[in-house]
């Protein structure tokens, strides 16, 4: 299946505490409720909807084209967009020469780093932008390139003369969010875990003199931690040991906490227990990571899911994004997960809150009301995830509770959201094409 994903909490970029040795570190820091849960819903479905075109797409084999004629380890600071109204985290990313700094989107489901841009023709947009003509080590992109034709997602048909820049007009949902600009190769400028500060050299980077879109009021733009040649997350993890690791806090965390973002093995963590493991399946079309989900388990009973629903020959199947809130379930998934849960509830006073179909007053639940049962993922190969209760059955405002999780399509594309993956620290081992994950504080 072709899988290539936006945060919601604030992410810490760190080493890996599941590998050994060393790695690189960014830091993330957890969003507060700035925008609503009902704008976080709404905006994960655009995501979905989004998502589930650019793979349609890539089944058909299409170019994605705008219709318009070693060993160390690296680390950048990471702050949640939530303070900022957004569900996204924001990294704080140095680029050029000298280096510029910007906070920008960490997204596993994009495939093109850029940043908001002064001198790619068109206004200049509020805020921090990006002057290439500062920049000694900038360069441009020509269109007539392969990287062009070929690497950058949503790149122009037009191409005047063979040096012109590369252009693109990148859209993350038709009508909705977007950024239009050139191509170019700058250096970034990351921290090691020693403190000192190292090059990379001929990142590709979008300078974007065009931008729409809730998400980019905030920020300054996006880093790309999708499957690609051109992603961030790709030759960063190719330099630094052939991975890359993220641990989300609490989406409700104060804002002082942390989780992190690493490139590369990172110490041996600090308790020996071990990590579950399940294949990443990767398509080089697609930015996304996919996860053959098998079931899903409430209070210790498999639900009644039918099989295909899991299955990406048959337009089903799963990925894992940082980019989206709440996790997407297809409807016949979403329908077992929602009755097995609120059965499990019933005895619970319940309150409307829009968009969610099943919401709870806390604060009126009686003494000995039943508890939120036990919600468990089971991946290929025996990996199981078991996200803690507040992870699914999610805080909306003081004293409402309700199942966070949305009805997607059937047949259809299941998300896992960056909510369910809270608290837990998430390998991704683009080398050995495997994902691990663990419960863990997310702090350093």
């Amino acid at each position: 299946m072709a899988f290539r994903g936006n945060l919601l909490v604030v992410l810490v970029l760190a080493a890996s505490a599941i590998a050994t040795g060393k790695s690189a570190r960014l830091e993330l820091v957890p969003a507060a409720p700035g925008a609503s849960m009902a704008e976080r819903a709404m905006d994960d479905r655009h995501r979905h909807t989004y998502i589930t075109q650019k793979i349609a797409s890539g089944r058909g084999g299409s170019r994605r084209v705008a219709a318009e004629v070693g060993a160390s380890a690296v680390s950048l600071p990471v702050s949640s967009g939530a303070y900022a109204g957004t569900g996204q985290y924001f990294v704080k990313f140095l680029v050029g020469t000298p280096a510029q700094e910007f906070a920008l989107v960490a997204d596993t489901g994009s495939d093109l780093t850029w940043v908001k841009c002064n001198g790619a023709g068109g206004a200049t947009p509020p805020g921090r932008v990006f002057r290439p003509a500062d920049s000694k080590s900038w360069a441009p992109i020509p269109c007539s390139s392969d990287t062009c034709k070929l690497d950058v997602p949503f790149s122009l048909a037009n191409c005047s003369a063979p040096t012109s820049p590369c252009a693109y007009d990148y859209r993350y949902k038709e009508g909705s969010a977007g950024a239009r600009g050139v191509v170019g190769t700058d250096s970034a400028t990351i921290a090691l875990p020693d403190g000192k500060m190292v090059q990379m050299q001929d990142v590709v980077l979008g300078c974007s003199s065009t931008h729409d879109g809730q998400s980019f009021q905030a920020a300054d733009g996006v880093i790309s931690l999708g499957n690609s040649k051109i992603s961030f997350a790709s030759r960063a993890a190719a330099r630094y040991g052939g991975s890359f690791s993220y641990c989300l806090v609490d989406h409700l965390a104060p804002r002082d906490a942390t989780g992190y973002l690493a490139f590369g093995p990172g110490p041996a963590p600090k308790d020996s227990t071990p990590a579950a493991q399940t294949q990443l399946l990767l398509d080089p079309k697609m930015p996304f990571y996919g996860v053959k989900v098998e079931a899903i388990h409430v209070a210790g009973k498999a639900l009644d899911i039918p099989a295909e629903v899991w299955d990406a020959t048959k337009n089903g199947g799963t990925i894992l994004d940082s980019g989206t809130t709440l996790t997407v379930l297809a409807t016949p998934a979403y329908k077992a997960v929602v009755a097995a849960l609120s059965t499990h509830l019933a005895g619970v006073p319940t309150v409307a809150f829009h968009p969610f179909e099943h919401c709870y007053n806390w604060t009126a639940r009686r003494p000995g009301a039943p508890e939120i049962p036990k919600l468990a993922v089971q991946f290929a190969g025996s990996a199981r995830l078991e996200p803690p209760a507040k992870s699914y059955v999610i805080d909306v405002k003081p004293g409402v509770k309700c199942i966070g999780v949305q009805e997607g399509e059937s047949p259809g594309l299941s998300v896992i959201g960056n909510i369910l993956q809270q608290e837990h620290l998430w390998e991704f081992d683009l080398k050995n094409r495997l994902v691990r994950f663990k419960q863990s504080t997310c702090t350093r």
